[in-house]
């Protein structure tokens, strides 16, 4: 399961691991909290798009798309998520002020996709054992 939490949302039983994703450490946090298992700023949007969204020249939709193209070009620094999300609930915490559409939510999203993608078989079903005159 994966879930997204603002940073300032106290940490609940139920969390599992919680990884930050944003770029910039959250300001007033400590350096080292004991409630996060890891700080991922690579996850997060590049500057440039993240400035494009918040200064509103992109909606949410055009923002998500982006990001996403940007997650599919960089497969390590998301991958290593998988795991934990298979094993566990993993929590995604973001600083952004709009609990609903934030990157960690379009994050989430693309993690639950890879999960299920992943999910079946790599490859079809081979009968050629079954014919062996073809």
């Amino acid at each position: 399961m994966i879930q997204c939490k603002p940073v300032d949302e106290p940490v609940a039983a139920d969390d599992g691991r919680r990884v930050l994703v944003d770029r910039l450490w959250p300001h007033n946090w400590p350096k080292a909290p004991a409630s996060l298992h890891a700080w991922l700023p690579d996850l997060a949007p590049a500057i440039d798009l993240h400035k494009r969204f918040t200064a509103g020249e992109l909606d949410f939709v055009q923002f998500a798309a982006v990001y996403r193209q940007a997650m599919a070009a960089q497969p390590a620094h998301w991958w290593a998520l998988l795991p934990l999300a298979e094993t566990g609930t993993l929590t995604l915490v973001f600083t952004a002020k709009d609990p609903l559409q934030n990157h960690a939510v379009v994050l989430a999203q693309w993690l639950e996709e890879a999960l299920d993608r992943s999910a079946g078989s790599s490859s079809p079903v081979c009968y050629r054992d079954e014919f062996p005159d073809y």
